[in-house]
């Protein structure tokens, strides 16, 4: 058979060119290109890295800064409380003055007015003795045609309202 003979004659140039193909492509992309892709696969890892340890320190100072503003706030916090509390006491303090001197006022007001009705009393009781006097004698006169003087009929009146 021809075609086994040949086989040999073909074969031996076959694995030459593969031979060579494989070289020129293991030569031009093995010690090319591989290097400079694994360069840049290297250059991204370690970028990649390095924003990632940016990233976390800035995570890191942001806790940092957002603690330190917890505790301004809450220390803020605790001085506003702390004012107003100062400020209700103060308001209360100035609110009881206020009424205790209204009070004052209100007492003194009181204790004038007390003293003008008991004086308006006494007056009128004074008239009413007057008036009770005087009707005692229009009665005694009209009814027994006697005659009672003043003062028999002011002490019988006196008497009369202190008993009632």
């Amino acid at each position: 058979m021809p075609q086994i003979a040949q086989l040999a004659e073909f074969y031996s140039s076959q694995i030459f060119w593969v031979l060579v193909f494989f070289g020129i492509t293991f030569f031009l992309i093995g010690r090319g290109m591989v290097p400079k892709v694994m360069g840049t696969v290297e250059l991204r890892d370690k970028q990649i890295a390095d924003d990632l340890a940016a990233a976390q320190g800035a995570r890191d100072a942001a806790d940092e800064q957002e603690e330190a503003w917890r505790v301004r706030e809450n220390e803020n916090r605790a001085a506003a409380q702390a004012k107003i509390a100062e400020a209700k006491a103060e308001a209360a303090a100035k609110t009881e003055a206020k009424l205790a001197k209204s009070q004052t006022r209100l007492d003194a007001k009181l204790e004038q007015a007390e003293a003008e009705i008991e004086a308006a009393r006494e007056s009128a009781m004074a008239e009413i003795e007057d008036v009770a006097a005087e009707a005692t004698q229009d009665i005694v006169a009209r009814l027994a045609g006697g005659k009672v003087d003043k003062r028999t009929a002011r002490s019988a009146v006196k008497k009369a309202l202190t008993d009632a």
